[in-house]
């Protein structure tokens, strides 16, 4: 019989971002979204101020924010960097997930903004964890482009979008990450 730290332990190693070049076309039921947003929702947060907000973006919102990314980024870089083949990966790419969830943070004024940012760090933590737990692929783009997308968003006062959340089914095999022994990241003061 697993114990609560085994599952939770088995979840958190196999943990990988999964980038949309491996989604298959399988669509995400909502309640699976659901399921991954309410994870977030019992995430860490300074004085309760839940900084996290969301924006979900499926079927024919999708094309629309590739189509928004290219138009940013064909707005934001001069003519002598623009490449056609980073303009067009925008589109290819929103195309690919079933769903993207726009990250996005609200800040309080009531305490800095570091710790918000910690706050809704630790609620896209917990979601990537839940879409792993239900064998559904994430990954968290944060694009320079994301700066210019409130309007896109719709966001409110006091908001910004720090991050895409990719996500989508897949066949990838599980692999081992590439870590260094914790022993080396560690220093203990016993006394």
């Amino acid at each position: 019989m697993s114990t609560t730290y085994d599952i939770i332990s088995k979840v958190i190693k196999e943990r990988r971002s999964i980038f949309p070049a491996s989604y298959i076309k399988k669509e995400i039921p909502v309640e699976v979204i659901k399921q991954v947003l309410e994870a977030a929702n019992y995430a860490p947060t300074h004085k309760l101020t839940q900084p996290w907000r969301f924006v979900v973006i499926r079927k024919a919102g999708l094309a629309r924010l590739g189509e928004e990314l290219g138009n940013l980024y064909k707005k934001v870089v001069s003519p002598q960097q623009f490449l056609q083949k980073k303009y067009d990966s925008f589109a290819e790419k929103t195309s690919q997930a079933d769903c993207i969830i726009a990250i996005n943070m609200k800040l309080s004024g009531k305490i800095p903004e570091w710790e918000e940012l910690a706050a809704v760090s630790c609620g896209v933590q917990n979601m990537a964890l839940t879409a792993e737990s239900l064998k559904v692929g994430a990954y968290w783009s944060s694009p320079p482009l994301i700066d210019h997308l409130g309007s896109f968003l719709d966001l409110g006062e006091n908001e910004k979008c720090i991050g895409l959340f990719y996500m989508g089914y897949h066949n990838e095999k599980p692999w081992t990450p590439n870590r260094t022994p914790m022993e080396e990241k560690v220093r203990w003061i016993e006394g």
